[in-house]
């Protein structure tokens, strides 16, 4: 007689010994950049008056440019998955590798830095193998809000996710599910 398998009580939501399921997914700022770290600082200009201001003046002048950062890290993602034609290649070549389409995936066993449209895995952490998570904001980070995660395992750092948008929700996070992560494993012993 086969054992029964039982659907988890809370959708999408399973033991991290039967799968792994995804918990949340952030995408990077423009601030994990060092040319959005720039124009973070420059936003941060304060001369003027009220809500006239320098950096506001360049915020406004530099759509086009925040822009097409934006885009060109979504085109690369495109070319990257037809990589078979010649002409990916070619623009591949073209767009430097900080611009690249990235998320950083937490699930329920890791947290994991994705790469391309397809999102394959391009590194990551087991919820084990950390202790303390560090939100250290750079110069030009405060203006997106945005910020560096430091996975730390004592004075060890084991991880790090650059330019993360909203930071403390997603250290919070984090904690939550590695803490619900070694309950489990712990119960399971």
């Amino acid at each position: 007689m086969a054992a029964a398998v039982m659907n988890p009580p809370i959708a999408g939501v399973s033991p991290p010994q039967v799968q792994e399921d995804t918990v949340m997914t952030v995408f990077p700022s423009i601030a994990s950049t060092g040319i959005g770290r720039f124009l973070g600082r420059l936003y941060l200009i304060s001369w003027g008056r009220g809500v006239i201001t320098v950096g506001h003046l360049i915020a406004l002048l530099s759509i086009p440019l925040a822009a097409s950062l934006v885009l060109c890290r979504f085109l690369h993602g495109f070319l990257t998955d037809i990589r078979c034609m010649k002409l990916g290649d070619f623009f591949l070549a073209l767009i430097p590798n900080s611009l690249i389409i990235r998320r950083y995936t937490l699930t329920n066993q890791r947290v994991i830095v994705q790469r391309g449209l397809r999102a394959v895995d391009e590194s990551w952490v087991e919820l084990d193998r950390f202790d303390s998570i560090e939100v250290e904001v750079l110069p030009g980070q405060e203006w997106f809000p945005a910020g560096n995660l430091l996975f730390r395992r004592g004075p060890i750092e084991t991880f790090r996710l650059d330019g993360v948008s909203r930071p403390e929700t997603f250290r919070q996070t984090c904690l939550k599910v590695r803490m619900a992560y070694l309950g489990a494993k712990q119960a399971t012993r």
